[in-house]
């Protein structure tokens, strides 16, 4: 299989101690891309190293985590414009809600976004959407902000078929990781009735590792497991998979090709 990981911060602290190891267990399971989404100021450099030491196979975002929009936040944006204006990136992202873990920052965070939002439509790029605890409010913010330009995926999607439905109409994918394999993470009451068209898959390393490694640290080298769970949700095979879903990735993520 040929896969493309759209979601993983492979420059994580996590990896420091085996990271050439992992990589090379990375490309030894067939994986083709790993999709970076930056996350603050302070991860671009770790970011930019990886794409300078694995460049073939590692590809960059730029945006600000929601879980990172603290007062001041205007700051870091600055920055990322910057870089936004300076060279290439694959994406904005990995931006959005978080209502998860600090609701009273849930203004900013909107503001944040919006602004961010308004960065992919000026350079035509796609946005990298995290919503954890919010995909109803992350979902209104893109209706609102929709006016056809706008494209990218919700990533770690973990909601209802409704939910799902709503983000297929406003034209974006749905990105799916290792909650797909956990027995109670639900996906089996969407995934079926979504169909490949909508999907990418992801990992989120070193994050949400999938069953049968759940509770380890999370690698792309693991993302077989996952296409092969989306196989047998879509009653065919995890090859099918890899191909429908590469394809939608390098549709996603239009001015990056392999």
């Amino acid at each position: 299989m040929n896969l493309i990981d759209t979601h993983a911060h492979i420059y994580s602290t996590k990896f420091d101690a085996d990271r050439d190891q992992v990589i090379e267990e990375i490309r030894e399971a067939g994986i083709e891309r790993i999709y970076m989404p930056n996350v603050d100021v302070e991860t671009i450099d770790r970011m930019l190293e990886c794409e300078s030491r694995y460049g073939d196979l590692c590809i960059p975002m730029m945006g600000l985590h929601p879980c990172d929009v603290q007062e001041g936040f205007e700051q870091q944006l600055y920055v990322m414009e910057d870089w936004l204006g300076k060279r290439s990136f694959a994406a904005v992202g990995e931006i959005g809600t978080d209502l998860y873990w600090d609701k009273t920052t849930f203004e900013i965070q909107k503001e944040a976004l919006n602004i961010q939002l308004g960065w992919a439509k000026k350079h035509n790029l796609p946005v990298v959407l995290h919503c954890r605890e919010s995909i109803d409010e992350t979902i209104e913010i893109i209706e609102k902000a929709q006016d056809g330009t706008l494209s990218g995926v919700f990533h770690c999607f973990t909601g209802t078929l409704e939910q799902a439905q709503k983000i297929v109409k406003l034209g974006f994918l749905l990105g799916i990781g290792g909650v797909a394999t956990y027995k109670n993470g639900g996906l089996d009451a969407v995934v079926p009735f979504v169909g490949p068209e909508h999907l990418v898959l992801e990992t989120d390393a070193p994050y949400l590792a999938p069953v049968p490694h759940r509770g380890k640290r999370n690698t792309p080298a693991y993302l077989p497991a996952i296409a092969q769970r989306v196989g047998d949700l879509l009653q065919t095979s995890a090859s099918e998979v890899a191909l429908v879903t590469k394809a939608n990735a390098l549709n996603l993520f239009k001015e990056i090709t392999v």
